[in-house]
């Protein structure tokens, strides 16, 4: 793992390289995650250099004190922005909060790094969270957690092992960073800004996602100028572990078509 020291804190992240000139890609972890959830996407680095950071709280990333909502979400911005000028990343993939992540930065920021593509995966211009959820977050963390395992939610169609390491995965997290994620996201909501956003964007989302159903992505691409979506069959909310082969074929073809424009 490398790290990027700012406002006082480092931030960590994987970066994959195998030679390929493309432009590098960045990719941002949901609510309770952490790099590893992109492990399958390490396989574009034979195109392009792919970068998958730790949110400060997550993984090996130092954390924030910071309240649930927009001081979160900003203190998440500053993390991402850090990396991509660490590792020359124009191009920015985000997964559930990830989404809500980018979506905050290109509408509030004026980032460093000249942005030449967003993909929003897994995610919406608004993320409310269901009110049992967010009760069960901070009162009964484990019923949280088999919630999110349940069926066509976090995944569709998942053999054990996946589901396995992915409960691991919000256990490593911990009960109080993953409910100042979903907390966050239940707060976001940039309906009325999308047709701000001024970078080329695709909107990827698993076909059976009953937490951000195919219709917030159809809403995002029309919300945003030029944006367009695409859903991976057989797959849920992460797509990116359940079907990764399809998820960066996906991620793949738009990349080639912003890169001939």
């Amino acid at each position: 793992m490398e790290t990027v020291t700012h406002h006082g804190r480092e931030t960590a992240y994987r970066r994959h390289d195998r030679g390929g000139d493309g432009e590098p890609i960045l990719f941002v972890h949901g609510s309770g995650g952490s790099h590893r959830v992109w492990k399958s996407q390490a396989r574009l680095a034979d195109d392009r250099p792919v970068i998958a950071l730790d949110l400060s709280g997550h993984g090996e990333s130092e954390d924030i004190d910071a309240a649930p909502g927009y001081e979160t979400l900003s203190a998440y911005v500053d993390d991402v922005l850090a990396v991509a000028a660490a590792t020359d990343a124009h191009v920015l993939c985000g997964n559930s909060l990830g989404g809500a992540i980018l979506l905050t930065l290109v509408l509030d920021r004026d980032p460093d790094v000249d942005l030449s593509g967003l993909v929003l995966s897994g995610t919406g211009a608004k993320l409310a969270v269901l009110d049992d959820l967010l009760r069960w977050l901070r009162t009964d963390f484990e019923r949280a957690t088999e919630f999110l395992h349940g069926p066509d939610r976090l995944f569709h169609d998942p053999d054990e092992q996946l589901l396995a390491v992915s409960r691991e995965a919000l256990a490593v997290a911990g009960q109080e960073v993953t409910y100042r994620d979903f907390r966050t996201c239940h707060e976001f909501d940039v309906r009325g800004d999308l047709d701000a956003v001024g970078v080329p964007t695709l909107a990827v989302v698993g076909e059976h996602d009953a937490l951000t159903p195919p219709w917030y992505h159809e809403s995002l691409a029309e919300g945003i100028p030029g944006a367009e979506w695409t859903t991976i069959p057989d797959a849920a909310h992460l797509a990116m572990l359940e079907r990764p082969e399809a998820y960066n074929d996906a991620v793949s073809a738009f990349l080639e078509r912003i890169a001939t424009h």
